[in-house]
């Protein structure tokens, strides 16, 4: 019988390349994706009772990098807020190689919206999931689904609901 390291490690090997797939989308960048493996693949390695067996495993990593991407995007949001405050902008590092304008504008509006909302958002807008689809992947009803959907135009129709 293999031992647990044997048996993450098949894991892994198994996955890993889904969950970069996943990242890179979201994030744009090699470096960034990779990290992000490492870390989904470290907090299921330190806490392995935070996947339930409530969902397919690859639904669970899904999730997991999705919500791990929109973390990164918030953080990196911040930082360029502070850098933007304290470093004159020719000091700054150079800028991202460019890339697709519609992939920006989403990533954009991604940091903007809060958790449950960007992951609603992400799931039906890019990945083009069906209500039940998202339901599953959040662990929720399809009926929660439909009321962020609703909550998300109106958010993006109305700033004044941007709280």
């Amino acid at each position: 019988m293999k031992d647990a390291a044997e048996t993450f490690g098949s894991l892994y090997r198994s996955h890993a390349p889904a969950v970069h797939r996943r990242a890179l989308e979201l994030l744009g960048d090699r470096a960034e994706a990779a990290e992000v493996v490492q870390d989904v693949f470290a907090s299921l390695w330190e806490h392995p009772d935070q996947f339930g067996g409530r969902s397919a495993l690859t639904t669970f990593l899904y999730g997991a990098a999705t919500h791990a991407c929109l973390n990164r995007l918030r953080n990196a949001r911040t930082r360029d807020r502070l850098l933007a405050q304290h470093v004159h902008r020719e000091d700054a590092p150079a800028g991202a190689p460019a890339r697709t304008e519609h992939l920006v504008a989403l990533r954009e509006l991604l940091v903007l919206l809060p958790d449950e909302l960007a992951r609603a958002a992400v799931y039906y807008y890019l990945d083009e999931m069906t209500y039940d689809e998202i339901a599953q992947t959040m662990r929720c009803s399809r009926r929660h689904v439909a009321n962020l959907l609703k909550k998300l135009l109106e958010w993006h129709r109305d700033p004044e609901t941007r709280s």
